[in-house]
């Protein structure tokens, strides 16, 4: 099926005293042992204290948004990874450019994410903030994690998991910082892998997100190199069904409407299930990136257990996300929170 998307253009303190150098060399290890890391921090009640009906309130926003288009669930959940991998789990991704700064956003592998996804946090912002206890007390970035979870459960058939809170929001987002962080939909296994690996997700957590292209969407340029020119001996990708590369073509002429996209799963398209999987086993994964997953014989036992597992795929994929969800987080003095997601410093 393919559809019309809209875009979002849219100091140290020294003491006095001498301390002796084994004392302070045992003083810093201590302060580093006992230090805990960032994603240590997150905890399934960090608001209970003062706005204890956040999850609520953002489920009620996300819900509504739903009702209005669809669009809104593959779009978050693209929003959240976006973010995640390019400077952590921060909201960056929100920020508008300004002046002669360019935002993440701007960076041109950013700039097919739909707007829905943003008017998402957007709303539930909103909500929250309009709620006198909870005002200015919830990152956006926790917003974006707490909504990417209610768009996949709500209505889309895919799992309930608990989101953990206490994320802040960035301090600075840029088009430069998303070079090279985000996947491309010809990489390889191993290109795959690498940039999953730096970001503390295993082969079985990347397998496991890619199943988020069970609800997702994409424009034909993505891969018209699939069903055009492929090679000199083969117009169209070998890997490609035949039947599916056909049906591609005739969504996709040579010179398509950009605004044209195509839905990633050609069988199940608004279910969020393992048929992502299935799909990979009969050739019909949009993207070089996704067929891999099955022509790669290391990646492909994977395939084949969670094709045939339904509950086995949820739960690699509850644990993908909520690793997800830890990368990168802001705590401290490293963020804030945002009134206007869009805005730094405010």
């Amino acid at each position: 099926m393919a559809r019309r998307v809209l875009h979002h253009n849219t100091s140290n303190h020294h003491p006095n005293n001498v301390t002796s150098p084994l004392l302070s060399l045992s003083l810093a290890l201590l302060c580093l042992l006992s230090a805990p890391a960032a994603s240590a921090q997150l905890t399934r009640t960090h608001y209970a204290g003062v706005c204890p009906n956040v999850e609520g309130i953002v489920r009620g926003a996300v819900q509504k948004k739903i009702q209005q288009t669809f669009v809104t669930i593959p779009a978050t959940i693209r929003l959240f990874f976006h973010d995640c991998f390019v400077q952590g789990c921060d909201a960056s991704v929100m920020v508008a450019s300004a002046g002669s700064n360019r935002a993440e956003k701007d960076h041109p592998d950013n700039l097919s994410l739909a707007g829905d996804g943003f008017d998402t946090v957007i709303k539930a912002k909103q909500a929250v903030d309009a709620v006198a206890g909870c005002r200015n007390k919830v990152s956006c970035a926790d917003i974006l994690a707490l909504a990417t979870r209610d768009v996949i459960a709500l209505q889309s058939g895919g799992p309930s998991y608990p989101v953990e809170l206490g994320r802040l929001d960035g301090l600075s987002s840029t088009a430069g910082s998303v070079n090279g962080r985000l996947p491309q939909p010809n990489f390889s296994l191993a290109q795959l892998n690498s940039l999953f690996a730096a970001n503390g997700l295993s082969q079985s957590d990347m397998i496991a997100l890619s199943a988020a292209h069970s609800v997702g969407f994409s424009h034909c340029g993505k891969f018209a190199n699939r069903i055009y020119n492929f090679s000199r001996g083969n117009p169209v990708d070998p890997t490609l069904n035949r039947a599916y590369a056909t049906q591609l073509q005739q969504m996709c002429p040579r010179n398509v409407d950009p605004r044209i996209a195509i839905n990633m799963d050609p069988i199940t398209p608004n279910t969020f299930d393992n048929t992502y999987f299935k799909n990979l086993q009969q050739g019909k994964g949009l993207f070089t990136s996704d067929q891999i997953l099955y022509t790669d014989l290391k990646s492909r036992p994977t395939v084949d257990a969670w094709a045939g597992n339904s509950v086995a795929f949820q739960q690699a994929f509850i644990t993908a996300i909520t690793k997800l969800g830890r990368v990168g987080v802001k705590t401290g003095r490293g963020g804030n929170i945002r009134t206007d997601c869009g805005v730094l410093g405010r």
